[in-house]
């Protein structure tokens, strides 16, 4: 392992890379030098690392020269144009954009679940989707110990997974609500102030992108094509942390204790399950934070083995820039 790596920001400064801006500084990562990407009309933005101002760049296909981790995500077209060439100059780049994901060789990884699949990368590793991710760090213990035949999951994601400026836009739109003006609309597709609404791209299925992104990635992630996965995501008017109502329909029967006792010694798992003193994950709490919170963990009656979980995590750290720096951090 080298002392220290010339690391570039694909999408610096947006809301994923400037807590990537953070987490890298309270991590600690080795870096030799860093320099931050983004496009034309960011270009010429001074952002701070470590006390010192550096200049954001923009993005071009001669960015790459002399970088060694590239973490990326400034969306899935970008991703597509500009990651390849990155690699061919012998960069490692970890992308936090739905670009190469269901790539057959490209790597779908969750550190705390399978940190191997990453040993076989051909310069790039991909960075699950937010929701994924914590439902992964969440049932993969389970998975080991007991199978998983069926998952039903329902999300309240926070308008930060859509962007920094979503999550103005919401503050704009609930000081409006509140005054009793019209709801500015530039973000989403519909008020989201007081308001619960689906935010993705539908699809002729009837299922939007962001439900077919878990279907499809928990089952790579898991390898494991036999496992029934039913998801329904919805945009909820909290800033930060994503939560999940998770139903599990487990191979063997698990006990609510033996779950807890699971869970307790997971890697990235917090348990916070003691409902009867109102102790449980809440989005507020869990902000800022870098665990996946487990509670409300019940029997599902209706079923054999069934089991209820909720679970909750900050989208902006683990649900993204935090998994991609754990990535690197395991791989170098």
């Amino acid at each position: 392992m080298r002392e220290s790596y010339r690391v570039a920001v694909v999408g610096a400064t947006g809301a994923v890379g400037n807590t990537m801006l953070q987490l890298l500084v309270e991590r600690s990562f080795p870096i030799a030098s860093l320099k931050l990407l983004a496009s034309h009309r960011s270009a010429g933005e001074i952002l701070t690392f470590k006390n010192d101002p550096i200049v954001v760049e923009e993005l071009t296909h001669d960015s790459f020269a002399d970088v060694d981790v590239v973490f990326s995500s400034a969306g899935a077209s970008v991703s597509r144009e500009f990651i390849p060439t990155a690699v061919d100059k012998g960069a490692l780049v970890i992308d936090n954009t739905s670009a190469f994901r269901m790539d057959e060789d490209t790597p779908l990884v969750v550190p705390e679940v399978n940190m191997d699949a990453a040993r076989t990368h051909n310069g790039i590793i991909a960075n699950p989707n937010c929701s994924t991710i914590q439902m992964m760090v969440a049932l993969k213990p389970i998975y080991d110990a007991a199978g998983i035949k069926r998952i039903v999951v329902s999300t309240y994601q926070s308008v930060s997974g859509k962007s920094g400026r979503a999550v103005l836009e919401l503050v704009q739109q609930t000081t409006e609500a509140l005054e009793g003006k019209p709801i500015t609309l530039d973000k989403f597709p519909h008020q989201m102030a007081f308001n619960v609404a689906f935010d993705w791209p539908f699809l002729d299925s009837g299922d939007n992108e962001e439900e077919v992104k878990m279907i499809n990635e928990t089952r790579k992630i898991l390898n494991d094509d036999t496992i029934g996965v039913s998801a329904t995501t919805a945009r909820v008017p909290v800033f930060f942390a994503h939560s999940e109502s998770i139903n599990l329909e487990t191979d063997k029967k698990l006990t609510v204790a033996e779950t807890r006792e699971i869970l307790n010694d997971a890697p990235g798992v917090n348990l916070m399950d003691n409902p009867s003193n109102q102790e449980y994950p809440l989005a507020v709490d869990v902000a800022g934070t870098d665990e996946v919170y487990v509670g409300r963990i019940r029997e599902d009656a209706s079923i054999e083995n069934g089991l209820n979980l909720w679970v909750v995590a900050d989208n902006l750290r683990k649900g993204a820039a935090l998994n991609a720096i754990q990535i690197a951090e395991n791989l170098l």
